[in-house]
């Protein structure tokens, strides 16, 4: 995996993984706050039908009551209570039932043909002895009570909520009963529901998730492309830097060559070839003239041989700086500090700047590879100060410490954007060359400038 697919992962991951946190909790929370409110549904729904019976069976007792609190017990006023009872129903399955105290059923409007059965022993389908716990809620002073009873729309049985109350002075139980199964379908419905919306917010998240990743994949490409041509614009002019400094490197080299080795090695011949030529005349003198023509031309010839092997002295020191400039002898044979100092002097000389460089600590450990950096380095910021800098003074200092070397050449010239020109696809070569020189090699590098000048610092580990 390339470094910016790395990066677009590693910025993608942190989101993804902290939406499906967040996905998850408000899972969490929305399924407890669907339950809760399940419940609270369910509390609310069953009280509403809890009073609502227990209304009708007040509305029951209150349609009979003229007969019932007269006194009489005989069959004709207990079977007019019953005709009025059984006209009583709301709904196709709301109506009321009439029990005696020993489970025989004496009125039921729905199922005609219980009536005159003892269903005292009669269990619903999980066991329950229905009639016996009805006839103990209505001694115990009534109430509600639940079991499954045969709905009479589906002849199914069906979970069921009764009232019933005691009528003692007629020995009856009187009661009547909501079945729950609309209740549970209601329940059903609303979990339905809640259960879309919880499916719903998911998708929404779901949905915000792979938004904001394409995002941040968008933003990352966009990002990498614009890199790209940023670095690819830098390597471009790097390249032609390059391609432009070995050009100039070379016209540099042929000048030197020409103008200076080639012209004083033409002058070195001629000079040698007159001489040869006085000591030719010299020896043909010998014969025909007197003695003191031949001391002449040998003086001459002297002169001319002298002159010469200063010419090629001359050359020789040129051939040396230029190898020098290749790369310093002394760098090899006596270290960083006398090649520092020799280029500061030999740079002080032809730039009639004053620099003063300065040596303290042994940088004797460190890597040959490091010291040509750090040397390259040093020349590289004489360079641009020259041209840029308009600088009056130079200072150079190399301090060796027990593990680390630290290089520092600072200047009082007018400085420049250092921020501005590293970043510039055009500019700064060189500053993005002593940069690059020494992450090569693990090194820190650091250049602060303003108007008051420029201090420039490279610190390299005795390890590196």
């Amino acid at each position: 995996m390339k470094l910016r697919q790395k990066v677009i992962f590693l910025a993608i991951t942190p989101l993804i993984l902290a939406l499906c946190a967040i996905a998850l909790a408000v899972r969490h929370q929305a399924n407890t706050l669907a339950q809760q409110q399940r419940d609270t549904i369910q509390q609310a729904y069953l009280a509403s039908k809890e009073a609502e019976l227990e209304h009708y069976v007040t509305l029951a007792s209150h349609s009979i009551a003229r007969l019932y609190k007269s006194g009489l017990k005989d069959q004709a006023t207990m079977d007019e209570a019953k005709r009025i009872l059984g006209s009583l129903s709301f709904g196709d399955d709301g109506y009321f039932f009439i029990y005696d105290l020993q489970g025989n059923a004496l009125m039921h409007p729905r199922q005609p043909e219980l009536v005159g059965q003892n269903l005292w022993e009669l269990k619903d389908q999980n066991g329950t002895p229905t009639i016996q716990r009805l006839l103990k809620r209505a001694q115990e002073g009534g109430g509600f009570e639940r079991y499954y009873w045969v709905k009479p729309s589906s002849h199914k049985p069906a979970p069921k909520l009764g009232y019933v109350v005691l009528m003692k002075d007629w020995g009856w139980m009187l009661g009547t009963g909501i079945y729950l199964d609309d209740v549970d379908r209601a329940l059903a419905k609303v979990d339905t529901q809640q259960r879309a919306n919880i499916q719903s917010t998911m998708l929404w998240m779901a949905a915000i998730a792979i938004a904001a990743a394409l995002v941040v994949a968008g933003a990352g490409v966009a990002l990498n492309i614009s890199e790209l041509r940023v670095a690819d614009a830098k390597l471009k002019a790097l390249a032609q830097r390059v391609v432009e400094s070995q050009e100039e490197e070379r016209a540099r080299l042929s000048r030197d060559l020409h103008d200076g080795i080639s012209q004083w090695l033409v002058s070195i011949k001629l000079q040698i070839e007159a001489g040869i030529i006085r000591l030719g005349n010299l020896h043909n003198g010998s014969k025909g003239d007197g003695p003191g023509a031949g001391a002449v031309q040998c003086a001459a010839a002297q002169a001319v041989f002298e002159h010469a092997a200063e010419q090629l002295n001359n050359v020789l020191g040129e051939v040396r700086r230029i190898s020098h400039n290749l790369r310093p002898a002394l760098l090899d044979d006596l270290g960083l500090a006398a090649a520092l100092s020799h280029l500061a002097e030999e740079f002080r000389l032809s730039s009639a700047i004053p620099v003063r460089f300065t040596a303290e600590g042994s940088t004797e450990d460190l890597p040959e590879v490091a010291n040509t950096v750090l040397f390259r380095i040093a020349q590289e910021a004489l360079t641009n100060i020259e041209r840029h800098a308009g600088a009056g003074h130079i200072d150079i200092s190399l301090s060796g410490a027990q593990r680390a070397v630290t290089l520092r050449i600072s200047d009082d010239g007018h400085g420049f954007d250092a921020d501005g020109i590293a970043v510039h696809p055009k500019r700064g070569i060189g500053l993005r060359n002593m940069m690059e020189r020494m992450e090569a090699i693990g090194g820190q590098f650091s250049i602060t400038s303003s108007p008051a000048g420029t201090i420039l610092l490279a610190h390299v580990s005795n390890e590196s």
